[in-house]
């Protein structure tokens, strides 16, 4: 496959000629979901989903479906009836050419005081997993992790000890739109040496085999 990043935590999957995008949010390209055959959305919040962006994809394409949790999928189920599938954890499915088994089911914790919401990750092609929101650790392995490296919700030695945890070949950074270009280098370090696996970090728009 073909892996696109594109900004904050949205990513495109290439092979065979069709196209999967998750999480086209509201901190992506305006047109991050065009194109795409299948969109895959781990949950409500506006940097993941954003309607307009799904929207836009699914009138470029006729053909294209939503796979999404349950609390996404009431928001826009009725905009786009047929086209919108939910999914919960421990579910499996095929797509355009592409195998998905959803992880997860649970939103990090951002503060105890704040309401935690759904979210589920996605294992495509039992190689690249994006976990949304979440440290999720999959009980499979893991070739390519999509690695949140900057949140609200996390801190840098929790980044680490997740890529430890998974233990996959290769990490790459998502959800890094609110990452300064300062402390960019500290992270690169950081997670370079003590995660324990090879760590990439693409600009958007910048893609690499997997």
């Amino acid at each position: 496959m073909r892996l696109t990043k594109r900004k904050h935590a949205c990513i495109r999957l290439e092979k065979d000629g069709q196209t999967l995008v998750i999480d086209p949010g509201t901190f992506s390209e305006e047109d991050a979901a065009v194109g795409a055959d299948v969109i895959l959305v781990t949950h409500e919040h506006l940097d993941h989903f954003n309607e307009d962006r799904l929207r836009a994809a699914l009138e470029a394409n006729p053909a294209a479906g939503i796979w999404t949790l349950r609390s996404v999928a009431e928001k826009i189920s009725a905009a786009f009836p047929g086209r919108v599938h939910t999914v919960g954890h421990g579910d499996t499915f095929s797509a355009a050419g592409f195998d998905v088994q959803v992880h997860g089911e649970l939103h990090a914790v951002i503060h105890p005081d704040i309401p935690r919401i759904t979210n589920v990750g996605y294992l495509v092609d039992g190689s690249v997993f994006h976990p949304g929101d979440a440290l999720t650790v999959p009980d499979h392995p893991v070739e390519t992790l999509m690695l949140p490296v900057h949140a609200p919700w996390n801190k840098i030695s929790e980044v680490i000890d997740y890529v430890r945890e998974v233990k996959p070949r290769r990490a790459i950074d998502i959800h890094d739109a609110l990452l300064t270009d300062l402390a960019r280098p500290i992270y690169d370090r950081q997670i370079g040496a003590l995660a324990g696996a090879e760590h990439d970090r693409l600009t958007p728009g910048e893609g690499t085999d997997v």
